[in-house]
């Protein structure tokens, strides 16, 4: 069976392969997740997903030349009229993000990357999020939770910020950081399979 790393610190996506039987080692790969100049979301996010995956897997080869192995990276993004929003930089710019938010729908766009030493496969995936209205003395105490802090869109679905959501049209796991049913069937494709028992982990 193909191992397979993860290069993400997330603990939300480490959750999420949990879920599946999945079984993972976990690496640390940096890239620059600046947007390039007029670059659309959908190829923003697909390209930190690969980006992440090459380096991960740049990360292993000194190592691991001969082994067979896959690693897996991960981006989303919050979008509001074509703009990305990403993870606030200070109280202010939560605050400003959750009032754009407020009473109105936005995209949530995730792309998951698989690479060997012979290919990469990547999919995006959209799902469509609807708020409620949010009051400033909702948003400042939100912020004071801490858990705007290091989220894309200053907001965590799967955390406290689940009271804002009015509607969800498309892949819960995805909002979350991880869509399971994309990711299941790439990493079919690399011989990876779901459901595996936890004697395997």
């Amino acid at each position: 069976m193909t191992p397979l790393y993860l290069a993400s610190g997330s603990p939300r996506r480490r959750e999420l392969l949990t879920q599946i039987g999945i079984p993972f080692t976990t690496l640390s790969a940096s890239v620059n997740e600046s947007p390039l100049p007029n670059e659309a979301a959908p190829a923003y996010v697909e390209r930190l997903a690969r980006a992440k995956a090459s380096a991960g897997l740049a990360a292993l080869l000194p190592c691991e030349a001969n082994a067979a192995l896959a690693v897996l990276g991960a981006d989303t993004a919050v979008v509001l009229d074509g703009q990305i929003l990403g993870k606030p930089v200070d109280r202010e710019d939560a605050l400003a993000m959750l009032a754009a938010l407020s009473g109105r729908e936005h995209q949530v766009l995730t792309a998951v990357a698989v690479a060997d030493q012979q290919r990469c496969l990547s999919v995006c995936v959209t799902s469509q999020v609807r708020f409620r209205p949010i009051s400033s003395e909702e948003a400042q105490a939100y912020w004071a939770s801490g858990e705007p802090l290091d989220k894309a869109g200053a907001y965590a679905i799967q955390g406290l910020g689940a009271v804002f959501v009015q509607r969800l049209e498309g892949s819960y796991s995805a909002v979350v950081g991880l869509p399971l049913s994309e990711t299941a069937e790439l990493l079919g494709q690399f011989a990876i399979p779901c459901w595996q028992p936890l004697s395997a982990r």
